[in-house]
């Protein structure tokens, strides 16, 4: 604290010293820019929990749904399409949505790889987040 002189009488001049502080702040800025495209390395994927409550579905949700034969349908459409018409469909849908949800529904008797087949396809047509719908677990 500093003693100014003031028509003959001492005065304190308060002042914070902000310097430090701004220091510390830009130190740890650095660190969160390297560290944060590390931490997207892996898919990025909302898995609801069996004991969560219900899910709430927003009209914009795209809804892709897989049965016990590997057919994949997008939508309430009941004609099946391919793994490789699935890139080319995805890719137009959303080409121009701002929100980029995809809702995984798969039946219970497919194999983890061909879940994971479809959620790759879906990354790489720009899909941002990816959920899977579960049944509520019985009570």
């Amino acid at each position: 604290m500093k003693l100014h002189q003031g028509k003959g009488h001492y005065t304190s001049l308060a002042e914070i010293n902000i310097t430090p502080f701004v220091d510390v702040v830009l130190v740890l800025l650095i660190i969160f820019m390297i560290t944060a495209p590390l931490l997207r390395e892996g898919l990025a994927i909302d898995v609801p929990k069996a004991e969560a409550g219900k899910m709430t579905q927003n009209e914009k949700d795209v809804i892709l749904s897989i049965d016990k034969g590997n057919r994949i349908y997008i939508g309430k459409t009941k004609k099946p399409i391919s793994l490789q018409e699935l890139n080319a469909k995805l890719h137009a849908i959303y080409r121009n949505k701002s929100e980029k949800n995809l809702l995984i529904q798969g039946d219970r008797s497919l194999r983890y790889d061909q879940v994971i087949d479809v959620m790759v396809i879906a990354k790489k047509a720009g899909v941002e987040r990816i959920g899977l719908i579960t049944e509520s677990a019985p009570k």
